[in-house]
């Protein structure tokens, strides 16, 4: 069974913006929660943003700092990024995570071209 289903990607214009969702079959409220990406040809996932167990703590890799934003909702077993100022290269498989753990999903697709 998998733990962690990302939803919401797609074919989007530079420029546009996408939300993606991650739902959890398993609580993550002990879990520090992250988005990654991952494009053709690269071996492993690119980590893009993290956030602590409360919210309160978030980080971001310089290339989405002030574009993407990841949030969550323990209650809700869900870790959401949204996505904006979308760029050609960031088109990628997106998937979300609990590193402590090493559990992944399996990710869905975000493709910006005009």
């Amino acid at each position: 069974q998998e733990q962690f289903v990302e939803s919401g990607g797609g074919l989007v214009q530079p420029g546009g913006s996408l939300t993606l969702s991650c739902a959890a079959s398993i609580s993550i409220d002990s879990y520090w929660m992250a988005w990654y990406r991952q494009t053709p040809g690269e071996e492993e996932r690119e980590l893009l943003a993290g956030i602590s167990t409360d919210g309160r703590s978030l980080s971001y890799i310089d290339s989405v700092r002030g574009r993407f934003a990841i949030t969550r909702d323990n209650y809700r077993r869900t870790v959401t990024l949204k996505m904006n100022n979308l760029k050609p290269e960031d088109s990628a498989v997106y998937s979300c995570g609990a590193p402590q753990i090493e559990r992944y999903g399996q990710g869905t697709q975000v493709t910006v071209s005009s």
